[in-house]
């Protein structure tokens, strides 16, 4: 069981795949942060911001949990709109779960 709550039916095989590799990433916290913000946006992302949330999925989930919990700084090249959204899609204070 992935954990996704959004069908891949109504979506274009890159949306798809994307979809997947965000609930497949290698640890579970970071399954359920990637995953949920994709179940919520995969299908309203312009393809300039799918190529950005590409990007953070192949980042490594220690580099990519340092970056969402202010222990190190997000470097330039993956500062943008979409990582913003995804970082204050989870609120920090309340469980991932919420």
């Amino acid at each position: 069981m992935t954990g996704t709550t959004r069908s891949s039916a109504d979506l274009d095989p890159r949306r798809r795949r994307t979809l997947f590799r965000a609930w497949h990433r290698g640890i579970r916290e970071m399954d359920l942060i990637m995953g949920r913000f994709a179940d919520a946006e995969i299908g309203s992302l312009s393809e300039d911001e799918l190529n950005d949330f590409e990007a953070l999925i192949e980042v490594p989930d220690r580099d990519l949990f340092k970056w969402l919990t202010g222990e190190a700084e997000t470097p330039s090249n993956y500062d943008t709109p979409v990582w913003r959204r995804l970082r204050d899609f989870h609120r920090h204070d309340a469980p991932i779960h919420s």
